[in-house]
């Protein structure tokens, strides 16, 4: 067997913003409709069929909208609750959005605090694997390059928290600019933020490589 990141029992807890909720029901969360139809439900599918013997459990738990503020916010009931024992985030596109729509701003420092404060909380009640997964962006109206300028400070905060936290990265950023140099960056990313269909496989299957479940 191909070795991976996971381990036989784990519970995988995806959370985030609305890349992560994408379609999940919030009704019942933890039946099969609560996964959602973005890449977090592509994620628990392909992972569980690549891997069946592991006997994975999937939970998603992103929000749309949120950003680092409001997920710290939530972290105890939507998080550490569940007691999952790998922990996955996809957070900091609407810390910039809201800037630029709303004027509401969070600095880098104010994010990397947040962020910091949700990883601290969970390892010391509960010591998790980590899969950070970098906030993009891709040049789509609404997206100028304003936003650009505000993210990448919030990327580069990811990248040292993964190393920090001996955490797995999933190099997202890089991964749609690579994506939308080839084709239309619509094609992954439909307003710049919020992945298409194939935006979404595009992501998952950088998570499952990652963690060591690429396909073969």
């Amino acid at each position: 067997m191909t070795t991976t990141y996971l381990q036989p029992g784990d519970r995988v807890l995806l959370t985030g913003d609305s890349i992560t909720e994408w379609g999940r029901d919030h009704d019942q969360p933890d039946s099969p409709w609560g996964l959602g139809h973005g890449y977090a439900g592509i994620v628990a599918a392909l992972a569980g069929a690549r891997r069946p013997d592991l006997g994975l459990t999937f939970h998603n738990r992103g929000v749309g909208g949120d950003t680092t503020r409001m997920l710290r916010d939530r972290w105890h009931p939507d998080a550490l609750a569940l007691e999952p024992t790998v922990v996955s985030v996809l957070v900091g596109v609407n810390d910039t959005w809201r800037r630029f729509g709303s004027g509401d701003v969070t600095t880098t420092a104010e994010y990397e605090e947040h962020y910091r404060a949700i990883l601290d909380a969970a390892r010391e009640r509960l010591d998790p694997r980590f899969v950070l997964v970098e906030p993009f962006v891709l040049p789509v109206p609404p997206v100028s390059p304003a936003w650009r300028e505000d993210l990448d400070p919030r990327i580069h905060v990811v990248r040292r928290l993964a190393a920090e936290y001996d955490a797995v990265l999933v190099p997202a950023d890089g991964l749609f600019a690579a994506a939308a140099s080839r084709t239309a960056p619509e094609r992954w990313a439909f307003d710049g933020v919020h992945p298409t269909p194939a935006g979404h496989g595009l992501l998952a299957e950088a998570w499952l490589a990652a963690v060591g479940l690429a396909a073969r």
